[in-house]
């Protein structure tokens, strides 16, 4: 099984960036190519802004927001039309897009305007050109130019200096383009790079722009006003494009946050003969090398020694013990002294009259089971999918989507695993059980999401969902989730009880004192801390695709590490089912349901430990991160508390089924 998911994986990094259901889109030479502006970024505030929140250049009619789905509204995704004016294969000059009053002047004392506000939390442009987010190149002095393909692009800087922030008022776009084999004027966009400056125009608005200087060419744009102290490439008839020894040049200096601001962009078109468009996402996805394969492959193979040593263990001490005591429990007694060894009994055979004891609130695990069934069948699904390439960031919002689809289409499982867990309890309240499953932990994750929306609104943030999205959300809640849930427990209460190879006693057995080292807190910090270790690495990646726009789309890693987190989850929770057991303590249903999922807790803890890397420091980021964080790991604990009581549940009738009960 191993081997075949290994092979697997390899044949999937190979073809990881395969995008079923993208279709490409040709230009002909001198045909516009729209240039689209998202949601504004920043890992100090955790809140996306829309583009137009601040007083950037607008088209001339007014922005225009694109058809967008539901999973980019839930993503914060705001994708809007731009003024930015490119045309296929036609490079363009210093081209003035517009003037406007970025706010008051940073003085001590004085509330600074917005956008300073935003740069001095480093909120990041992420543009779009032919549905390729844009990447960022840094040039400077002291280093070769370095190119950044994920995070977008700063809206500006604050000086080491003076302390003064700065906005990146020009723009160098440059765009390569790939031929379209055997079609002629055929063009296809490969790869898409803001180059940003900050320029500091010199104009007067009442002097009036000569006729000479209104058009470079035809196809141009008008200018706005005539530049005092232009650099070289915004000089009229210049055929140079902005360089940066052209912005660091003696005499210049950048453009402040404030006051009235002059933007400029030049375009750059470059041919790329051994790029093709199907291979046109791969530097964005491996983020140009920034993560070697290789730190997967050891996450992989830490995870492997973690789940081979669990396995040595169970091997050891399960097994040979298991071995020795089913051959004792059910050897013939010939002698005297070993009649009176067999009434002497010792060990997890004492409680086979309790083993299988409905557990205390019978209602609530089978709830509990249920829904953990149902998020462990969602994440799997999503996984196998992701893999298979059906989720690609080419296609934004999918995987949102497909979440929200699969959880709620996997309701069946949820109310089947429900109905027959409380069933085998010998649970009269089936309606209620039922409807739990189907609104308890859907109405707790749309209580937090209701609260983070109130944040996100309050914040001006993208992250605020429309209401008409919201009501979507409602009509698959309660068109397809719940009704799945009950669907599912129609048939599960028509199945059979689950059978249990030992019968249950009235009188329930009096459990002895336990030693220390199997009380909760013990049991909780060893039973998590195991398969945590097996699967950090990829938190940390996958942390850093959803706090700070990291791509993430090793979705075969993902598959494996999700196995192993399941195996891990599961050999640890026998082993202390076991020892529990041997302790003679057979309230095995709630423990094994912790410890498998005290994961979480440890994934909480991280999270903690993370959230000091993103430098957020505003109380609307602290309420976002740990909301969602939180609603996120008791999820996690609910699926793998869903594992570990089914796997006791398994082990608990192998062995008992295996001996003889007089």
């Amino acid at each position: 099984m191993l081997w075949i998911a290994l092979l697997w994986l390899h044949y999937e990094v190979a073809n990881a960036y395969y995008l079923p259901g993208v279709n490409p889109q040709s230009f002909a030479e001198g045909t516009q190519v729209k240039l689209k502006v998202n949601k504004m970024t920043s890992t100090k505030s955790l809140m996306p802004l829309d583009y137009y929140h601040l007083p950037f250049c607008r088209p001339l009619n007014g922005p225009e927001q694109d058809n967008e789905n539901l999973g980019e509204f839930l993503a914060g995704d705001r994708i809007e039309s731009s003024p930015y004016v490119l045309y296929m294969k036609r490079d363009m000059f210093c081209e003035q897009l517009c003037i406007n009053n970025l706010g008051r002047d940073e003085q001590r004392g004085v509330q600074p305007n917005k956008v300073v506000k935003a740069i001095r939390r480093e909120y990041h442009n992420n543009w779009i050109v032919d549905n390729l987010p844009s990447a960022h190149r840094v040039d400077d002095k002291e280093s070769e130019p370095t190119t950044r393909y994920w995070h977008g692009f700063p809206i500006g800087f604050v000086s080491d200096s003076g302390g003064k922030a700065y906005i990146n008022n020009h723009v160098n776009l440059e765009i390569m383009y790939h031929p379209v084999e055997h079609e002629t004027n055929s063009y296809r966009v490969v790869r898409f790079t803001v180059e940003p400056f900050s320029v500091q125009h010199e104009f007067d608005l009442e002097t009036p722009v000569t006729e000479d200087e209104k058009l470079k060419s035809d196809s141009m744009l008008d200018k706005v006003v005539g530049i005092k102290n232009p650099i070289k490439s915004c000089e009229s008839g210049s055929q140079e494009h902005t360089s940066y020894d052209m912005v660091m040049a003696d005499g210049r200096f950048p453009q402040l946050a404030s006051g009235r601001v002059l933007f400029t962009y030049d375009v750059i078109w470059k041919e790329n003969p051994d790029l093709p468009w199907a291979s046109r996402w791969d530097i964005y996805l491996n983020m140009d090398g920034a993560i070697p394969a290789r730190i997967h492959w050891l996450s992989i193979g830490n995870s492997l020694i973690i789940v081979l040593v669990l396995s040595g263990m169970i091997a050891a001490i399960l097994v040979r013990n298991l071995r020795r005591d089913i051959n004792r429990y059910n050897r013939l007694a010939i002698s005297d002294e070993e009649k009176q060894e067999d009434l002497e009994e010792y060990g997890w055979k004492l409680v086979h009259a309790d083993v299988f004891r409905p557990p205390s609130h019978p209602l609530f695990l089978s709830v509990a089971c249920g829904t953990g069934a149902q998020i462990m069948c969602m994440c799997l699904l999503t996984i196998v999918f992701s893999a298979m390439g059906f989720m690609s960031p080419a296609r934004r919002g999918h995987l949102l989507m497909a979440e929200l689809f699969f959880f709620a289409a996997m309701g069946c499982v949820g109310g089947y695993v429900t109905a027959r867990l409380y069933k085998t309890f010998k649970g009269k309240s089936w309606q209620k059980a039922t409807v739990f499953t189907a609104l308890g932990f859907p109405s707790l994750t749309f209580a937090v999401f209701i609260i983070m929306n109130i944040v996100a609104f309050s914040q001006h943030s993208t992250d605020a969902v429309p209401v008409l999205m919201i009501v979507v959300l409602i009509l698959l809640w309660f068109g397809i989730s719940t009704p799945s849930v009950f669907l599912g427990a129609y048939f599960g209460y028509r199945e059979e009880s689950i059978e249990f190879p030992v019968n249950t006693s009235s009188i329930p057995r009096q459990v002895p004192d336990q030693p220390w080292f199997m009380g909760i807190p013990f049991t909780l910090a060893i039973g998590g801390i195991l398969p945590f270790g097996s699967c950090f690495v990829e938190m940390y990646y996958m942390l850093a695709s959803v706090w700070m726009d990291y791509y993430y789309y090793v979705f075969g890693f993902l598959f494996l590490v999700f196995l192993i987190l399941l195996i891990t989850c599961a050999e640890i929770t026998i082993l202390f089912t076991y020892f529990q057991l041997c302790s003679e303590d057979y309230h095995w249903w709630w423990r094994s349901f912790s410890n498998a999922g005290s994961t979480a807790i440890y994934v909480f803890l991280y999270s903690i430990v993370y959230f000091r890397q993103l430098e957020a420091s505003t109380l609307a980021s602290y309420v976002m991160y740990f909301g969602y964080m939180g609603l996120a790991c008791l999820g996690l604990f609910i699926m793998l508390g869903f594992v570990g009581v089914s796997t006791s549940l398994y082990f608990n009738k192998v062995i008992f089924g295996s001996i003889k009960i007089d």
